[in-house]
């Protein structure tokens, strides 16, 4: 079987071409990540590679399973030139660290927390991680491997993320829709919550 990073990446520049800057990060205890950095005119598009190495387990199961488990690996599109996003390089590797060092199994409507801006100034210290499967299709693997799912992660103000713990992902998901926020711009402010 070919190695599952190779053929994440192999989707990566089918989908959205070359990366144009790449960074690595690892951390006491756990795997090489690295960020992917795709350029697209209007947008830039931030890709982990490192986290599908490994299926994701329970943290509370007694025996780690090497082959069977949900794979993934996250996706964050900003609009370009607004802020110094590429700072988010290291958050975004430290999120995909999360299910090795916490055992931390990303899900759609999960948040996902690195206590700091996301980028120097960001408004944004938090991320909402969404329905994989739009921008990059789900990668299926050879039995008995799960495929690997691309998670987009959507950036929350602070007080959009205190709102969702009360009142959920879905509510939250439904205002950014009724007043069109646009989730790609780095330097937005929170949606209404009144």
């Amino acid at each position: 079987m070919a190695d599952v990073l190779e053929l994440v990446e192999a989707r990566l520049r089918m989908t959205l071409g070359e990366p144009d800057a790449r960074a690595a990060v690892t951390f006491l205890g756990t795997e090489r990540i690295e960020v992917l950095r795709f350029g697209d005119g209007d947008l830039v598009r931030y890709v982990t590679l490192g986290m599908s190495r490994a299926p994701m387990n329970d943290p509370l199961a007694a025996v780690a399973d090497p082959l069977r488990g949900p794979r993934a690996e996250l996706v964050l599109s900003l609009r370009a030139g607004r802020a110094d996003t590429d700072k988010v390089l290291r958050p975004l590797a430290v999120l995909a660290a999360s299910p090795q060092v916490e055992g931390v199994v990303p899900a759609p409507g999960n948040s996902l927390d690195v206590g700091e801006p996301l980028w120097p100034g960001a408004p944004f210290a938090a991320v909402l991680v969404a329905e994989p499967g739009g921008l990059v299709a789900d990668l299926n693997l050879d039995e008995p491997l799960d495929p690997v799912r691309f998670f987009p992660l959507l950036p929350m103000t602070h007080t959009e993320a205190a709102w969702k713990r009360v009142h959920g992902a879905g509510a939250l998901q439904e205002r950014w829709l009724r007043y069109g926020t646009d989730l790609r711009d780095p330097a937005r402010g929170a949606v209404s919550l009144a």
